[in-house]
This record gives C-alpha cells, structure tokens and sequence, in this order.
C-alpha cells in the first residue's frame, strides 16, 4: 500500500495528511504506532526503531500515542466517565487515586465536564468525537492520531474540533498527525502538510506551498 514513503514527523507540529481514499493514510497511521509492520523500511519513535518490537516491548512507545478513531469509538456500555477512565484502569491498574481528576480535566480541554455521567447514545455525533478526544488525551500522551477527526460533522461542529487539535498543540504541546479529506480542517490546523496518492508521497512542505503548487494532482 505504502511505495517508499519516508517522512518524519517534527515534536509539537501538526502534520496533516492528505490524499484520496485508499491511498495509504490510515496505513499510515497504523505503522506508526505499531498496529501494522511494514514489508520493508523501518519505523522509529525518537531514535527508538519500533517496527520490529514484539507487542510487550512495544507497549511502553504505545503508551506515548493517543488515537482518535473515525466514528470515535466510545464504548456504548459505559457512561462518559467509564469510557474516558477505561485506558487509566488497563494501563495503571483498578481506579488510579487521581482518576476523577484525570477524567475531569479531559472534558473541560474538550469543554464537556458536564456530560460526565450520561451515555454515548445521549450525545450528539461531535460531543461523541470530543469524549473520545478526551478519552485519546487522557493519559497526557506526547503524540495524537487523529484519524479522519470531523467526518460525519457538520462545518460548525467539524470547527469546534479544529479548534480543539490547535488548542491541545498549544496547551499540551503534543504532536499531531491529522488524516483527512476535509481541506478547510486542513488548511486551518496544518503547520506541515503531506499528500499521498497511491502510495507514495508526492507533495510536502508548508500550507502556502501546498496552495500555490502547480502539481495537476495536488
């Protein structure tokens, strides 16, 4: 799926990725944090080579990754708060001392302490995609994937989470990696930008390049 791709992502940027369906973005993601081998060519965290790792060593480097699914991908069976407290419990063990302050802090950055005790199926499609931003932040992660982050949303609602990927990069200073085909999104939160077309990456640089390229496919 991926042809030679090499790209390296700067600590506290936004790098978005674009490209039509299928070319190789989620892929992308995938290798990044472990959840694919690559074929050939390696994967590094920080001067750390991860692609070969067995799934114990690769935990630690995991645990540095937020993943911010397409649709989400809240647990329907549990209340905000569970859903947002479920990777302190499997990573630090049964209801951390802090959990509710954790917990907490994660909807107030998204803006929505007070849905903290009502059920997914209570929330609309963008309050669902900023509990689970809540949920990909809560352990203070150094890097988040957002994955497709305002599909299905209305331009109002896709905004608020522009205006949160710009707001985490600022207040947490992590580094993002943003897939998608929403160019206003892009163009709004992208400090780099890279377009993949079949497999291979055929522009990368700032916004204003990516605007003014004379490259048919761009």
């Amino acid at each position: 799926v991926l042809r030679g791709v090499s790209l390296a992502f700067t600590r506290g940027t936004t790098t978005v990725v674009l490209g039509p369906s299928g070319c190789g973005k989620s892929v992308l993601l995938k290798h990044l944090v472990g959840l694919m081998q690559p074929d050939k060519g390696q994967v590094y965290y920080e001067s750390n080579r991860i692609d070969t790792l067995s799934e114990r060593r690769i935990a630690p480097y995991r645990r540095e990754f937020g993943f911010l699914f397409p649709q989400g991908a809240l647990f329907d069976s549990m209340s905000v708060r569970q859903n947002i407290a479920f990777p302190l419990r499997e990573l630090e063990g049964d209801e951390p001392s802090d959990e509710e302050a954790r917990v907490r802090r994660g909807l107030r950055l998204v803006g929505l302490e007070e849905v903290i005790d009502k059920s997914p199926s209570e929330l609309s499609g963008g309050q669902q995609k900023r509990v689970a931003l809540a949920r990909a932040i809560v352990l203070g992660h150094k890097v988040i994937l957002y994955d497709e982050p305002t599909t299905g949303l209305d331009p109002i609602r896709s905004d608020v989470i522009n205006e949160l990927i710009l707001k985490l990069e600022h207040e947490l200073n992590v580094t993002s990696i943003v897939v998608t085909h929403d160019l206003a999104s892009a163009f709004k939160v992208a400090d780099h930008m890279v377009m993949l077309h079949e497999g291979r990456v055929v522009l990368e640089g700032s916004p204003d390049e990516f605007r003014h390229s004379s490259d048919p496919i761009v």
